[in-house]
């Protein structure tokens, strides 16, 4: 899994504790180990342990899910725009830090 570096100390720091993705990366499994590294230069930071993986609309992105990303709800939709135009149904992958 990859993350944008300007990510990176969300991720580690937990304030960031989900990610979402599109339906190219709906395939995570619940328990099961990842390893993380940056988008842009493919550098490795962290594991994360998958919770969840669960479906949702753009229109359905709330507050709830802003503050899982350490970003107002705004800034996600824009974020997830930018990312993913034109996508509508999308991913709530749930993590926490592997130790």
């Amino acid at each position: 899994m990859t993350f944008f570096e300007r990510f990176e100390a969300d991720v580690l720091s937990g304030k960031k504790t989900i990610t979402i993705r599109d339906e190219t990366e709906n395939d995570y499994l619940p328990n099961s180990i990842v390893q993380v590294s940056t988008y842009e230069n493919k550098r490795w930071f962290c594991a994360l342990k998958i919770k969840g993986v669960h479906a949702i609309t753009f229109s359905q992105l709330s507050n709830f899910h802003a503050k899982q990303e350490n970003m107002t709800l705004s800034e996600l939709k824009c974020v997830i725009q930018k990312i993913y135009p034109n996508v509508k149904r999308l991913y709530v992958i749930s993590y926490e830090i592997f130790d």
